[in-house]
């Protein structure tokens, strides 16, 4: 009923072979993860891991871990995990935090700050969206897109009831 298949004893060997790398189990650190090929790449930085330095990259990013330095990842979203901590200053496209981050923000599309997220520093972003219940300190620059401002630069404001 059941197939088994018995695998033969490797041969021995005269010298010494290093071990060939096993893949990392996915609780222990970085982690690249695509459905298809039209889907964006999603790596992640496991919650056991700390770092110090800067990030950069262009695929988008979650965090579980710590992390002391820099991260731009210009064009692409970041996601701050439960347990992610951050003492960063960032620029992504998009920013969700679920963790705790301290330090400015530099969104082109949205930040989102969830339930129980926490952002500690200055936010410029186009949209924001902070839930009930998520802790901000900090000051808010809503900058407009790009779109509206080049269609308005042309018109000229004109005065109702005015002529000349």
């Amino acid at each position: 009923m059941w197939n088994k298949q018995s695998e033969a004893p490797a041969p021995p060997t005269s010298q010494w072979q290093p071990p060939q790398a096993a893949p990392a189990p996915a609780s222990a650190g970085i982690r690249t993860s695509t459905s298809n090929a039209a889907a964006r790449s999603l790596s992640c930085l496991g919650a056991s891991l700390e770092i110090k330095g800067k990030i950069s990259g262009d695929e988008d990013l979650q965090i579980d871990g710590k992390v002391e330095g820099s991260v731009a990842l210009n064009g692409q979203r970041l996601t701050v995990g439960r347990t992610g901590k951050l003492n960063s200053e960032v620029w992504a496209r998009e920013l969700v935090v679920y963790g705790t981050l301290t330090g400015n923000i530099h969104a082109s599309d949205r930040v989102e700050i969830k339930k129980d997220g926490s952002v500690t520093g200055d936010i410029t972003t186009a949209r924001i969206s902070v839930e009930d219940g998520a802790y901000f300190k900090g000051r808010i620059e809503i900058e407009r897109t790009k779109q509206s401002s080049t269609s308005d630069a042309s018109a000229e404001p004109v005065l109702a009831g005015v002529s000349n």
